[in-house]
């Protein structure tokens, strides 16, 4: 015992009651009303990281990180669920680190107004998104602290957009995301692997520990790590070649805000119960090892190389598309191009997308931002840029792919437009169930194609947006005829259109050259109103 510990003693054992419950406020009003826990949570707590992710099991302590670094380091908080509901768990959680007081909350506003020791007026605001346009309610809604408790339930396009949210009137106040989760256990939530792919994606060719700080920036629509790891601002200039460059030493004055690109960090820090002394003698560790498979190592070992529960109802199981992904290499040479599939955009935050199929090999996509197609003739234009070996074009006549129907003929283009509305008069492979529509043909018959009992070596690019698009389509049956859910209904269940599903999809169409047998056709033989009757 050192000298100082043992005058403590001393001079404890000798004061009166009155005094040691003195000692005990004045103790009391200098503490902290929160702080982490040692390990994991600490190295969260105290992160630079513009965005730190944290979790990974249950029991980690991801609830409790949030409400402290609201109570503690920030002014301006919004704490999301993905349902209202959820949040009573959070406020109820804040009530006990708060001496069980709600002072300054209101339930009916969802908001607690608090004042910190240091003076600082607090504001945090419980929200949450259910449906698919109800984060557009906080479009406006500058925050400091924007936390994301169980990230992995929420749709990628609602969190990136709410995080375009995230500013602050104090120049002295840090801002920051904190996404909190575990495995996700659907193909929805599948987005947060890719969103801290450095850490989470075993095939990452760079991987990063737990805590590292990596730079991400938004390219064209694209979330780009950086690879230099280079926080500074950029521009895009592009070379004689057409490849864009990222230029550092640049004039600011000479670029709008919107030109120039600022990097934000990401970090991801693991956590498991046993990190979590409170609850790891709780028995709760016993719990959680009593799940089944694949829930147990997700939530007790927070492996997000588990098992993903597909939906009973999915069209295409998620592990065949795995599968003709890990198959998918690049070629030097590439096989003669068979089809291109195209799915349009004009304006908007969608995009259009072409797929070239070489036999039974995808290339990589090609995508145009929707704002960067101002009308048919241009989206032509890249399309035909793309075509090689006379190889017929399959146009998504819905919205606004008819106008490029038009000025891809007049260029005398194989052209072969397809309504996903029209009826079909095909079965399925086993011929005893009809489709309600094409669409619904077109999406199974990339199910039957992607079967491994149907061996045909199909390789699809490995495109993260690609694997969760195919796997989000859902079918019923009606009467004797398979219907596959429509685009709407994967836009509410993944945040977005699958633009580039669909355009995979239309290329795997089979339509004839119309080079193989126009030599030998009769003088009033019109071929391709024979393939526009024969596609629909």
């Amino acid at each position: 015992m050192s000298e100082i510990q043992e005058f403590t003693r001393e001079m404890l054992s000798v004061m009166t009651e009155d005094e040691l419950r003195t000692l005990d406020a004045l103790l009391l009003a200098g503490a902290p009303i929160w702080v982490p826990l040692d390990g994991p949570q600490e190295d969260a707590f105290f992160n630079n990281a513009d965005v730190v992710g944290y979790g990974g099991a249950a029991g980690g302590g991801k609830t409790d990180l949030g409400c402290g670094l609201a109570l503690t380091q920030h002014q301006k908080v919004a704490i999301f669920r993905l349902n209202g509901t959820e949040l009573t768990g959070i406020v109820d959680r804040m009530t006990e680190i708060l001496g069980g007081e709600r002072k300054g909350y209101n339930g009916k506003e969802m908001i607690w107004r608090y004042t910190r020791k240091d003076g600082k007026k607090v504001q945090i605001e419980f929200g949450s998104f259910p449906n698919p346009n109800d984060h557009m309610k906080y479009q406006g809604r500058p925050h400091d602290l924007l936390i994301f408790d169980e990230a992995a339930n929420m749709r990628e396009a609602q969190v990136r957009f709410l995080i375009g949210w995230l500013r602050s009137r104090d120049p002295h106040q840090r801002k920051r995301v904190l996404m909190t989760f575990n495995p996700p256990t659907t193909v929805e939530g599948r987005w947060i692997i890719g969103f801290f792919s450095p850490w989470l994606n075993k095939k990452h060719p760079k991987p990063a520990k737990p805590g590292e700080i990596r730079y991400f920036a938004t390219i064209d629509g694209r979330d780009v790590e950086i690879e230099d790891n280079d926080p500074r601002p950029f521009v895009l200039m592009s070379d004689e070649y057409g490849e864009q460059e990222r230029i550092y030493d640049f004039d600011p004055k000479e670029y709008s805000a919107e030109e120039v690109i600022r990097p934000m960090s990401r970090t991801f820090i693991p956590a498991k119960v046993s990190d979590n002394p409170y609850l790891s003698k709780s028995g709760y560790v016993s719990v959680l090892q009593s799940l089944p498979e694949p829930l147990r190592s997700q939530m007790l070992h927070g492996d997000f190389t588990a098992g993903i529960e597909d939906d009973a109802w999915q069209v295409i199981p998620t592990a065949w598309v795995e599968q003709a992904m890990e198959r998918w290499r690049p070629k030097d040479v590439k096989p003669t191009m068979d089809s291109l599939g195209v799915d349009v955009a004009m304006g908007g935050k969608d995009n259009t997308v072409i797929s070239r199929r070489h036999e039974n090999w995808y290339d990589k996509l090609i995508k145009h931002k929707g704002r960067e197609c101002k009308d048919g003739s241009q989206v032509a234009g890249f399309v035909v840029a793309q075509k090689r070996d006379e190889a017929p074009i399959h146009l998504d006549l819905f919205g606004v792919g008819g106008q490029v129907y038009g000025p891809l003929m007049a260029l005398h283009q194989q052209t072969v437009g397809v309504n996903v509305g029209d009826p079909s008069a095909a079965t399925d492979q086993t011929q005893h169930f009809k489709f309600f529509n094409l669409r619904s043909e077109l999406v199974w018959r990339m199910r039957e194609e992607l079967d491994p009992a149907s061996n045909n070596g199909i390789a699809l690019p490995d495109d993260p947006e690609l694997l969760q698009e195919l796997c989000a389509y859902t079918w019923e049956l009606v009467g004797n005829k398979i219907k596959v859910c429509s685009r709407e209904d994967i836009i509410d269940a993944i945040g977005r259109s699958p633009d580039k599903a669909t355009a995979v999809i239309l290329a795997r169409m089979e339509t004839p050259k119309l080079s193989s047998f126009e030599k030998d056709a009769p003088e009033d033989y019109d071929p391709l109103d024979a393939v526009r009757r024969g596609t629909g």
